[in-house]
């Protein structure tokens, strides 16, 4: 390899969508942070039972439905990380319905959590929370998708919403 292969070599872009930071670092984050809020200012949610165990019907479905996606994901042969590349498009399973399920379900999750818990403050963060999210994350993985699979992600991202 001569000087000139060594140095393009260095400086190629990583096939990554290069995302600000994990995504369940960011949900753990923002519950964590809105607890600490709730020990300074408690403020609760409901007194009332059946918020809590929609909550945890929330949660409890919302965890299923991830598996469902990080199987799909696996069948499909592509990376579940956002930091390692992606190797197929995914138009199967929940894919058919949001382009987006595992952060679909990580929210869904974040918002049963919090009603099991009866906690305001993270539900106040949950609106900051999903703007990151967008911002930092899915619209970065988009453009990545869009510059490696060109026009057949353009068809699925016509086809199929961003959330839900």
């Amino acid at each position: 390899m001569n000087n000139e292969q060594t140095v393009s070599a260095d400086y190629r872009k990583p096939d990554s969508p290069g995302v600000i930071m994990l995504p369940p670092v960011l949900y753990i984050g923002t519950s964590l942070f809105g607890v600490g809020l709730h020990f300074f200012k408690p403020v609760q949610l409901s007194s009332y039972v059946w918020v809590r165990i929609a909550g945890g019907a929330l949660a409890l479905s919302s965890g299923l439905m991830a598996q469902w996606a990080a199987r799909t994901m696996k069948r499909a042969g592509t990376n579940i990380l956002p930091t390692r590349p992606t190797l197929s498009i995914v138009t199967e399973g929940p894919f058919r319905f949001t382009r987006n399920p595992l952060y679909v379900t990580n929210a869904l999750f974040y918002v049963g959590l919090t009603l099991v818990f009866n906690l305001v403050w993270p539900l106040v963060l949950l609106i900051p929370m999903l703007v990151t999210i967008d911002w930092g994350i899915v619209r970065r993985e988009e453009r990545y998708l869009e510059a490696k699979f060109g026009e057949a992600y353009l068809v699925y991202k016509a086809r199929v919403r961003r959330w839900i």
